[in-house]
């Protein structure tokens, strides 16, 4: 397997792990990383645990915005060939991937997405910084 797909296998399972984990503890992700015995406590960033990277919520945790079925993820972070937004994903309460989009330093880390007909709950955006690891916001519908 190569690098970038052990990479994207690995992010896929973290997120999954993390959408879980939340889903079946009835918690919201500050509680799910807040433990130190945490499997996920450094290495899925929240703007309430931060982690290593606190002086980096800003420019990672990306932002959520929802206008009836269209929800738009933003990560307002500077993208250059050394330093930039890998990808973005998009998951539901139940775990299940809506969407994903992987930029290159030439793009703007925004992406959008569809939300399935009568969707309401919890949402789960990520962010992945090559520099900074990978960052979890979560909003409702």
């Amino acid at each position: 397997m190569s690098q970038t797909n052990s990479r994207r296998t690995f992010l896929k399972d973290a997120l999954s792990v993390a959408a879980v984990a939340t889903v079946a503890t009835g918690a919201s992700t500050s509680s799910v990383f807040a433990a130190n015995h945490n499997s996920m406590a450094g290495i899925v960033y929240t703007k309430e645990n931060p982690g290593k990277w606190a002086k980096k919520v800003g420019g990672h945790l990306p932002s959520i915005k929802i206008d009836g079925q269209k929800v738009t993820v933003e990560t307002d972070h500077g993208m250059s060939a050394k330093h930039f937004i890998v990808r973005h994903t998009l998951v539901s309460k139940d775990g299940e991937v809506l969407g994903e989009k992987t930029f290159t330093p030439d793009d703007e880390a925004i992406s959008s997405y569809t939300l399935p007909a009568g969707y309401k709950g919890k949402l789960y955006a990520t962010s992945f910084c090559n520099k900074h690891d990978f960052w979890l916001a979560e909003s409702k519908v």
